[in-house]
């Protein structure tokens, strides 16, 4: 069965892990993501032998069949999208998100993922549309980037789905 490509692209700003990265390339993959956009020290799937390793062992070829590409800017990403009509929202734990189930996406929509301890850079602030959260009811009250993307991109499926 062929399911047209998810009207969303997934940005990740600096990244530093590269399982995380490979992860995300095999959520997008099954989610059918439009493409990943890697941003600043994000892992390449096109760098060298040992990063190429680290992103294929989890991403499971998904770097073969998912589009992407790379932006050294993460704004410069962001305003190009803009232009081209997306959505653009900062998926944070942020206290002034919006709850993920109570957000209204407005397709097709960017959503971007930040660092996995720094979160997002600072100086992207009011570059977003949007800013929405996963409800956390535990003590840790965050889960783990490349977690969270498949958390928030199912959600998108789900109601894309409904549609």
């Amino acid at each position: 069965m062929s399911f047209p490509p998810l009207p969303a692209v997934v940005i990740l700003d600096n990244i530093r892990s590269l399982y995380n990265t490979g992860a995300f390339f095999r959520t997008a993959d099954a989610c059918a993501v439009e493409r990943l956009v890697l941003c600043g020290i994000t892992p390449r799937p096109d760098q060298g032998s040992r990063q190429r390793r680290a992103v294929a062992k989890t991403a499971l070829g998904a770097e073969l069949s998912v589009p992407w590409e790379y932006q050294a800017d993460t704004r410069t990403a962001l305003s190009a999208l803009r232009e081209s009509g997306y959505q653009i929202v900062a998926v944070e734990t942020s206290p002034a998100a919006v709850d993920l189930y109570e957000w209204t996406p407005a397709w097709p929509v960017c959503l971007v993922f930040g660092h996995e301890r720094d979160g997002l850079a600072a100086d992207l602030d009011g570059h977003f549309d949007a800013s929405v959260r996963i409800p956390m009811f535990g003590e840790k009250r965050s889960l783990n980037v490349a977690t969270a993307a498949g958390v928030v991109l199912y959600e998108l499926l789900r109601r894309r789905l409904l549609c």
